[in-house]
């Protein structure tokens, strides 16, 4: 696959991520609105008496509550922007690899960076025996490359060399602005029917005696709505996020053979990878993303099987046979 170019990859990735930007609230809302027509559609919403009742009572209760959902979305972003490299931090059980315990990492990491001219980026470890990595960060004071104690302790030099031009390519790429992006643009929908569903189990396991069974129902069914609603956002975030992002692991794997001028390393390196690619700390499907390789038990998750249509990842194998072509 030829590189198409740094620059080009960067404004076409720094595009994609405005672009996700303004969808997401766009997709919010539509949602939202779509919540309210079976709110109403349940008699939820009290009609008004007025010719066209039905959409004056849904389009006045959903413009009521556009600057409150844009708010919320606001915040949303507000939070992921500066908690971003914490949450991934605690969510691949990553700790800083201090230099004076690798200077065999820093040394590659620094000897790449001064040879294309980069900002050196933070280095992190997670303490796994398995074999992955990932790139992370939205500006030079937040990139970071994530290393598996795994992956450092048994890759070759070079292997392990072409493993960190990969993830300097994402970064070069911009593609780690795309990726943080779409973790955010995804886990609100997840975590909005994840939360409703947690309610309609609370609420449907109650033991209380004097609980109104109908007012519970009420509760229960409008909860189910939005599980509903959450669950077709996700689909929609998640064919976006897909269709935006599509081939930013054979371009970092291009990027990492002009870097290191040795392709077959990073061929041999996700070979290796390949076999034991499973981090048991990353649990989460928007978090296992930013990895070189899908770090679940299966090697795209469950959604991967269909087909390969909503991977995250390329077929390992045919990043390896392109590589092997350079």
């Amino acid at each position: 696959m030829e590189y198409i170019g740094i620059q080009a990859q960067k404004r076409r990735n720094d595009f994609r991520s405005m672009l996700l930007l303004f969808m997401f609230p766009c997709l919010v809302l539509g949602m939202v609105y779509i919540f309210f027509l079976l709110l109403a559609w349940l008699g939820f919403i009290e009609e008004a008496e007025t010719e066209g009742h039905f959409w004056l009572s849904v389009n006045s209760v959903y413009l009521n509550s556009v600057p409150y959902v844009l708010g919320v979305v606001f915040v949303w972003f507000t939070i992921a922007y500066f908690l971003n490299t914490y949450i991934i931090k605690v969510s691949t059980g990553a700790t800083t690899l201090e230099r004076k315990k690798n200077k065999r990492v820093y040394n590659l990491v620094e000897n790449l960076c001064m040879s294309q001219g980069m900002k050196i980026p933070k280095i992190n470890i997670i303490n796994d025996e398995s074999l992955n990595a990932f790139a992370s960060g939205i500006n030079e004071r937040t990139y970071t490359v994530t290393l598996s104690k795994g992956i450092i302790d048994r890759l070759k030099d070079e292997e392990l060399e072409a493993v960190i031009a990969h993830e300097l390519s994402h970064i070069r790429n911009h593609d780690v602005h795309l990726l943080i992006v779409s973790i955010v643009f995804v886990g609100v929908f997840s975590m909005v029917a994840q939360l409703a569903f947690s309610t309609i189990s609370s609420l449907s396991g109650g033991s209380s005696k004097k609980k109104n069974d109908n007012s519970d129902g009420a509760v229960i069914l409008v909860l189910f709505l939005a599980i509903i609603v959450a669950l077709i956002g996700l689909l929609l975030a998640t064919l976006m996020r897909f269709a935006i992002s599509r081939k930013r692991e054979y371009l970092a794997d291009a990027g990492a053979a002009e870097m290191t001028k040795n392709p077959l390393a990073l061929a041999s390196a996700l070979s290796k990878i390949a076999k034991d690619p499973n981090i048991e700390a990353v649990t989460r499907e928007d978090v296992a993303q930013l990895f070189i390789q899908h770090p679940g038990n299966k090697a795209e998750g469950f959604i991967g099987n269909l087909g390969g249509i909503f991977a995250t990842h390329p077929p390992i194998e045919k990043r390896i046979r392109i590589l092997e072509q350079f």
